[in-house]
């Protein structure tokens, strides 16, 4: 880096000393408590590099690095896209800014960033690998040990290369609602029958003497006959483990399975590690991007973050990343984040009003004035504009901030630049009330009856209001970002979709599904329904929204053949994409590999018939077993019985697994 450029650097990174420190401030007072941020300036290049590398500045050697850059640069040159951000799960997290954006973008990344390192550190699903992950070394140090084997005159390095491309096929078939082990550790945990038939592959003898002595009969006796426990005795999702425990390496030159060498073992084992530090990500991406989306907007625009002369700007790239099209994790998240507060916002105003003397769930909508309600619940002038009523400002009120009122008064905070210093976290949450807010005042004359009996239901028999009046005056105006965080703590994006997806959310939102269909051989608008639409989205982020496949036996057929079984949702796999797999995975057990499927078959003339009839075909499903021996694929079909417990019901559509719920 030339002293031009390291100086350029160093005045836009004490530019920026100021607005990360209000930023991380302000985020505190707003209930945020995120990791510490360290923020980098870096330049075009750098950026499209750390974006490559997944956040990162060290990752093992391997052509994928190469592609993603080449991509990000492309996608940047030709395509108009801009990079804003990029900030890594780690403590204390790094967060980089590229140094050609605008004063309003930085401010808006600073924002966001200190809304993700929020998520990152209160998440449970990112304490499944350890409440300080020190990432940014650990990916270092799996850096330079893959370096140093492919630097090892005695091993190959397209041999390396290979390798990894064939555990990366694998990469996310792990168990990622199981908190991380090492392969070792998974292995001691593991229950393993002993194998005969492997052993006996192992001995040393002619065989003449495995014909005489060790015949089909004597080896089938001393292993599992078919009728005994399967190994693993559950089917098994973390596929990485039981290969890193159970698998050979296939040698080409005598066409038989090896022991791993150490530096496949140990790069496997890198390789899993870095998935299961990646999989909470992968995990909560709308979640994630939704809360810091809002509240960056929190900060930006309600909080005025962003100066006059900045907010234009601001506000025209944040609709276009809320408006880019299909499955936008940034909008959907956003809405709903939204929708949990509005909710919980509305249920602290009905649990409220329920417990004013005459008003029952019966009556509510003959008895309660809301749009009186509505009034009521309008933030007080004081926490509204604070700074106009510096004087009047009460040190006592837990609203204000006492301290920040003594500094303000004696003229030592920018109260026109920070206006929210004068407040605590009770006085912002009554400034920002959300059910108060333009877009938001339908929101509680929209509650239905049955909510209304279903929140009477539950309220315990306590005291009683004298008037609406004095029951508005108790509702607590923290409610809903309490219940966002609460919920923030606990859910990823399965949970979270299954939660908070209701009929109300999808009307209000416009969501639908759409389906390639056969009659007009083109996608068409399938359905409204909630029902349907949360199937469908849930499809997408279930198991990363790939498929979900288990080790079923590892001794298939007693013949040491590995047999994977795909837990079959309703969505069928791509075939040629499976057989591709099989072969990689083969190269990892060393020994023929064999699936288990489901398909859906279609003929022309059900398709001919259905399309005259302007109705859907009802395609047939069938088990398939496909096999791969290292040289050729078979396929067979498999009888209903043989299926069964991979075909998919009703239940299994709604993609809820019942263990980790």
């Amino acid at each position: 880096m030339s002293t031009d450029d390291r100086f350029r650097k160093q005045r836009i990174a004490d530019e920026l000393e100021e607005p990360a420190r209000e930023a991380r401030a302000l985020a505190e007072k707003l209930g945020l408590r995120p990791f510490d941020v360290n923020y980098w300036v870096v330049d075009y290049d750098e950026m499209n590099e750390l974006i490559a590398y997944g956040g990162f500045q060290h990752r093992y050697p391997h052509w994928r690095w190469g592609m993603g850059y080449d991509r990000q640069q492309k996608q940047t040159q030709f395509l108009g896209g801009k990079a804003f951000e990029i900030v890594n799960n780690d403590d204390p997290s790094n967060a980089f800014l590229q140094e050609s954006n605008e004063m309003a973008d930085q401010k808006a990344v600073i924002t966001h960033v200190e809304a993700h390192a929020d998520f990152f550190r209160n998440n449970e699903w990112f304490r499944m690998f350890g409440t300080s992950p020190d990432a940014a070394a650990m990916l270092e140090r799996h850096s330079e040990t893959v370096a140093e084997y492919m630097d090892d005159p005695e091993i190959s390095r397209e041999e390396v290369e290979a390798w990894i491309d064939h555990v990366l096929c694998l990469e996310d078939n792990i168990d990622q609602h199981r908190e991380f082990s090492t392969a070792k550790q998974w292995q001691d945990d593991a229950a393993t029958p002993e194998d005969f038939a492997e052993k006996l592959e192992e001995m040393d003898v002619s065989e003449e003497v495995r014909r005489e002595v060790f015949d089909e009969a004597f080896v089938d006796a001393m292993t599992d006959d078919g009728e005994g426990p399967t190994f693993p005795p559950e089917p098994e999702k973390d596929l990485l483990a039981f290969l890193a425990a159970h698998g050979k390496a296939y040698d080409d030159e005598t066409g038989k399975a090896a022991d791993y060498e150490e530096w496949q073992r140990e790069i496997l084992e890198i390789l899993r590690k870095e998935a299961y530090y990646f999989a909470p990500q992968k995990m909560t991406k709308v979640m994630n991007e939704g809360h810091a989306a809002y509240w960056e907007s929190k900060m930006m625009a309600d909080e005025r973050f962003a100066a006059a002369d900045e907010f234009v700007s601001y506000a025209d790239h944040m609709a276009q990343v809320l408006g880019s099209p299909g499955l936008n994790p940034y909008k959907l998240g956003f809405e709903l984040w939204q929708y949990v507060e509005n909710r919980r916002n509305r249920r602290e105003v009905v649990e409220h009003l329920l417990r004013v003397e005459g008003v029952t769930w019966r009556n509510f909508a003959d008895t309660v004035d809301l749009d009186a309600v509505m009034e009521l619940l309008e933030p007080d002038p004081v926490v509204a504009d604070p700074v106009a009523h510096l004087d009047s400002l009460d040190p006592e009120d837990p609203r204000v901030d006492a301290e920040a009122l003594d500094a303000a008064r004696d003229g030592d905070i920018d109260l026109e630049t920070y206006p929210w210093k004068l407040l605590t976290y009770e006085g912002l949450a009554e400034r920002h009330y959300s059910l108060t807010k333009a877009q938001n005042r339908g929101f509680l004359k929209r509650v239905s009856q049955a909510e209304l009996e279903q929140v009477s239901r539950y309220l315990f028999d306590t005291e009683r209001y004298g008037s609406v009046e004095a029951a508005i005056a108790d509702v607590d105006r923290a409610a809903g970002w309490d219940r966002m965080r609460e919920v923030r703590e606990s859910h990823n994006d399965v949970t979270f979709l299954d939660e908070f997806l209701t009929p109300e959310f999808v009307d209000e939102n416009d969501y639908f599904t759409y389906e390639y269909t056969h009659t007009t051989r083109d996608f068409r608008v399938t359905s409204s329904e909630a029902a349907d639409v949360k199937k469908k989205l849930m499809l997408q982020f279930t198991n990363f929204g790939k498929p979900t496949i288990a080790v079923q036996d590892g001794n298939f057929r007693n013949r040491n053949e590995l047999l994977l079984a795909h837990h079959y949702n309703g969505v069928q796999l791509d075939v040629r994409e499976a057989k591709q797999t099989l072969e990689r995975v083969f190269e990892l057990w060393g020994r023929p590999v064999a699936l288990k499927t489901v398909v859906k078959e279609l003929d022309e003339h059900d398709i001919e018939v259905a399309r005259r009839r302007d109705k859907e075909p009802e395609p047939t499903e069938r088990g398939k077993l496909i096999r791969f021996d290292g040289e050729s694929f078979e396929e067979e079909d498999l009888p209903d019985e043989e299926i069964e417990d991979i075909a998919a019901t009703d239940v299994d559509y709604d993609t809820k697994p019942d263990e980790w719920l």
